[in-house]
Parts: C-alpha cells; sequence; structure tokens
C-alpha cells in the first residue's frame, strides 16, 4: 500500500509540474506576443488555457482519489493538501496569461503607445516568482519559497509606479486612453500572477515544514 501511494503521490507532483511548465510557457509566449506585436503568438496562448483547465481538473480528481483511498497523515496529507490549492493557483495563472494575450490582440490593431520600459522588468520578476516558487516545491526548500513571497512587495512597487505613468498619460491625451487601459490591464494581471506566486510558495512552507505564514510577518 505504502509503495502504491508513493507511485500516486509522484504521479500528482509530475501533473502538477507538467501544468507549472505549461503556463510559464503561456506567459513567456504572452511577454513575446506583447513585444513583438505578435497576434498569432497571442491567440496561441490563448488555445492553450483549455489544456490547463484539464489538467486541473485531473489533478484535483487525482488528489480526492489519494484521500478516500489512503487517507494520507502527515506530510503526504499537507502535500496533497497544497497541490489542491497550488493547482487552482496555477490555473489562475493560465487565466491571466489568456488576458494578457487578449489586450496584446487589442493593442496589435493600434500603434504603441510608448516604449516598453517597465512592462518587461515585470514580466521577469513575475516569471522568476512563478519559476522559483515551483523549484522550491520540487527542491522542498522554505527559503527559497520565502524569497518569492519577500518579491512580491517589489511588484507592487513596480505596478504602480507603472499604473502613474499610464495614469498621467490619460489625462494629458484622451485619445490614448484605450491604449493606456490595455496596458493596466496587462500590468494588473501580472501583478494577480505574482500575488499566486506567493500564495503556491507559502503552500511550499506548509507543506515541507507544516509552518501556515499566511498574514503573518514569515
Amino acid at each position: 500500500m505504502e509503495r502504491t501511494l508513493d507511485r500516486d503521490l509522484d504521479e500528482i507532483r509530475q501533473s502538477l509540474l507538467r501544468m507549472g511548465g505549461l503556463v510559464e510557457a503561456m506567459l513567456d509566449q504572452a511577454e513575446k506576443s506583447l513585444m513583438e506585436r505578435d497576434a498569432d503568438l497571442a491567440k496561441h496562448v490563448i488555445k492553450s488555457d483549455p489544456e490547463v483547465d484539464r489538467i486541473e481538473m485531473d489533478l484535483d480528481e487525482m488528489c480526492y482519489s489519494v484521500l478516500a483511498r489512503y487517507q494520507p497523515a502527515a506530510v503526504d496529507l499537507r502535500f496533497v493538501a497544497a497541490v489542491i490549492k497550488i493547482n487552482n493557483d496555477l490555473e489562475r495563472v493560465g487565466d491571466s496569461a489568456v488576458n494578457i494575450a487578449q489586450a496584446v490582440l487589442a493593442l496589435s490593431e493600434e500603434p504603441p503607445l510608448k516604449p516598453y520600459i517597465d512592462l518587461p522588468r515585470l514580466f521577469e520578476i513575475v516569471r522568476g516568482m512563478v519559476r522559483d516558487s515551483l523549484d522550491s516545491l520540487v527542491r522542498q526548500k522554505p527559503s527559497q519559497a520565502l524569497d518569492v513571497c519577500d518579491r512580491d512587495d517589489q511588484v507592487d512597487g513596480l505596478y504602480k509606479q507603472i499604473f502613474r505613468e499610464l495614469l498621467t498619460y490619460m489625462i494629458e491625451d484622451p485619445k490614448v486612453v484605450t491604449r493606456a487601459l490595455h496596458l493596466l490591464l496587462i500590468s494588473r494581471n501580472l501583478e494577480r500572477v505574482a500575488d499566486h506566486a506567493t500564495n503556491i510558495a507559502e503552500d511550499v512552507i506548509y507543506y515541507v515544514e507544516g509552518r501556515d505564514v499566511r498574514h503573518s510577518a514569515k
């Protein structure tokens, strides 16, 4: 029974990492589609969403099956509980990538509003947070997960900076409002992705250490 449980837990782990790889690719492609004004690539991101949804549903079913069949305890129970939550956060990351791609499609029909300087930096930080949160899960490394949590403040500060700049553009020239709003939507979705990465990191800490760091100074 123990060997069967270990095999099922490993299958869950591999499926979760496959989902993580897919949403990371979607974020990469969303950024590239924005920078290169590539509408076809943006459409590819949108078409990837059903696969993320399918993996999410399959993972939930696998987790609930393990809970029902084995009634795991201690670290195994914490792992399954964490996966159920991480699974949801990764699906939301995929949704945000789709939202970004949809904004890119709208922007591709208009001339560029401004050179992109802060947005690529925001993409870089957020993608790193998603990557490192998943890596901390694989390596079972709470210190790496805590570092992800710390970076969330950096994202919030950069998002506010972008918001203020775009607001200034809209006030000075009402004709750019639509384009500026699409860029704000992209920035807001990246800020949300950072929140999901932070949630994943917190779940990793709970899984490895049994410690709940939500709503705390960590």
